[in-house]
């Protein structure tokens, strides 16, 4: 049997590849960071071709540190940035623009003029209107490259999320395909019916020809044969749902969260979808012949970034680390709120026009206050998702599988553990996302035999129980849901 599969982990800010042995233990990584473009205030784009030499690059790299060939690999698992978008030439498979990052807002005034079929996509899509996803992306591509409408009515120009974009690349143009996961983060797939949706296509203009075959999250995607002839992509899933998958949540309840740049709560809510009416997303979770798992997510659009900000901008931690010790100098923040919606707020509010705010500062507040209520600012937001999760899915949450960057943080995640009342767990592989692909890969293969023997090997390095009294607890949350609603009003008096 071969030893490795290799696991591909294309995100905004890197590139990843990773290979994991029969024990779900990643052995070798290598990295490339990823440039992003910021044409205008609000507008985050990057380059399609540095992202695909970046993943040959990393790629070349694993192997080389492994002291391994392809004849070692198994079988490939992708996983990528969500919602990101590309256009290009079908004929020679050049992009006609940047790729659109799924942060960008550039697309905002597409969707405002849109907002009267919220409910329609809504009820096809699970989603909400929003520049966040796909489809008002493309319609931007098409509205502002010349000649791209007609193009794509002519079927001249291929549409895709970055999974689509490097299988392409990475099978030299045979295959142009998603897995459903990706699919069902663009605003075009019917989530029930399971297929891109001719009314969703029309209301956005969008010619369906532009669009990938979907694939089960467990399918062949063809041979890598940039690479090998010999390897196949067996595995793709979103970088949300394979954490999810790479977390074990297998089960209806079953839940994790990522601490990352922003943080990303995704329920398994089984076979049957279920549309939230406060603010949660429905989307599919992955998929197999054996059928199709549906997942509820919550968005906090700023976590790890509020660090980056006090390092960058405030210059009061060294770096995120740092923020633990200093945070660590004061036991408690005496009642200052740090209200961290430097882009908006997300679920549940999906507010963007609200910014920033900090409440309760006296003359004795000091930095190590300011940096343990920014700390408390990440999890009180994910207490909100939190939340509105249990009362949308009527389903009870035993406890919270954890990953991303920030859960090296102890004093975020016994405060994280203390306001939700439930155990949090950190798993002995942190890189979920990619292990989750690498599970997919290695059950379509046979590396993997089954659930059961992946779920025998899945342990943790730390968990954190409620310490904090409940009702010190309680009081601090109406502390912070006073101070998430003065800082909503508070932008009404632009």
């Amino acid at each position: 049997m071969k030893k490795y599969i290799l696991a591909i982990d294309q995100g905004t800010t890197s590139s990843r590849a990773i290979l994991f042995d029969h024990n779900g233990r990643y052995t070798y990584s290598a990295q490339r960071e990823v440039k992003c473009i910021f044409p205008h205030e609000g507008w985050v784009e990057e380059d399609p071709i540095e992202l695909w030499v970046s993943v040959v690059d990393v790629v070349n790299e694993v192997l080389i540190k492994a002291n391994a060939t392809w004849d070692d690999v198994d079988s490939i698992g992708l996983t990528n940035q969500r919602e990101t978008s590309i256009v290009w030439d079908k004929k020679t498979g050049k992009p006609i623009y940047n790729a659109v990052v799924w942060q960008s807002r550039q697309s905002t005034d597409i969707c405002e003029s849109l907002e009267c079929k919220k409910e329609f996509l809504h009820e096809r899509t699970g989603l909400l209107i929003n520049p966040y996803f796909s489809a008002s992306k493309i319609r931007w591509i098409l509205d502002n490259v010349e000649g791209a409408q007609e193009r794509a009515e002519k079927g001249e120009l291929l549409f895709g999320t970055v999974d689509t974009w490097l299988i392409y690349k990475m099978t030299k143009g045979k295959v142009h395909a998603t897995d459903s996961t990706n699919a069902s983060r663009t605003l075009l797939y019917n989530i029930f019916d399971l297929k891109w949706d001719p009314e969703l296509c029309k209301i956005f203009n969008i010619p369906m020809s532009m669009l990938p075959e979907v694939k089960y999250s467990v399918d062949d995607y063809g041979a890598a044969s940039f690479f090998t002839k010999e390897v196949h992509i067996y595995g793709v899933a979103g970088d949300q749902q394979a954490s999810l998958f790479g977390h074990t949540c297998f089960k209806p309840g079953d839940s994790k969260n990522t601490y990352g740049t922003g943080c990303f709560m995704l329920m398994n809510i089984g076979e049957k979808p279920i549309l939230s009416s406060k603010g949660l997303l429905t989307t599919i979770a992955w998929s197999s012949k054996l059928g199709i798992k549906y997942a509820l997510e919550g968005s906090v659009f700023v976590g790890g970034s509020a660090v980056q900000w006090l390092r960058d901008g405030l210059k009061i931690v060294k770096d995120a680390p740092d923020s633990e010790s200093v945070a660590g100098k004061c036991d408690d923040t005496d009642g200052v709120y740090l209200v961290p919606a430097f882009v908006g707020l997300g679920t549940p509010y999906w507010d963007d026009e609200v910014r920033g705010a900090v409440f309760g500062i006296t003359r004795a507040t000091t930095k190590y206050q300011l940096v343990r209520a920014t700390l408390e600012g990440i999890a009180y937001q994910v207490k909100d998702v939190f939340d509105v999760m249990k009362e949308e899915s009527n389903i009870d949450i035993e406890s919270l599988q954890v990953d991303g960057g920030a859960t090296a943080n102890n004093i975020l995640m016994q405060f994280q553990s203390d306001i939700c009342r439930i155990e949090i767990k950190k798993p002995q592989v942190v890189e979920t996302t990619a292990l989750g692909v690498a599970y997919f890969a290695g059950l379509k293969s046979g590396y993997f035999k089954n659930i059961e023997e992946i779920v025998a090997t899945h342990d943790y390095q730390a968990q954190y129980k409620p310490q904090m009294d409940e009702a010190k607890a309680i009081q601090k949350c109406k502390g912070w849901a006073i101070a998430v609603s003065a800082a909503r009003a508070f932008k009404n008096n632009k």
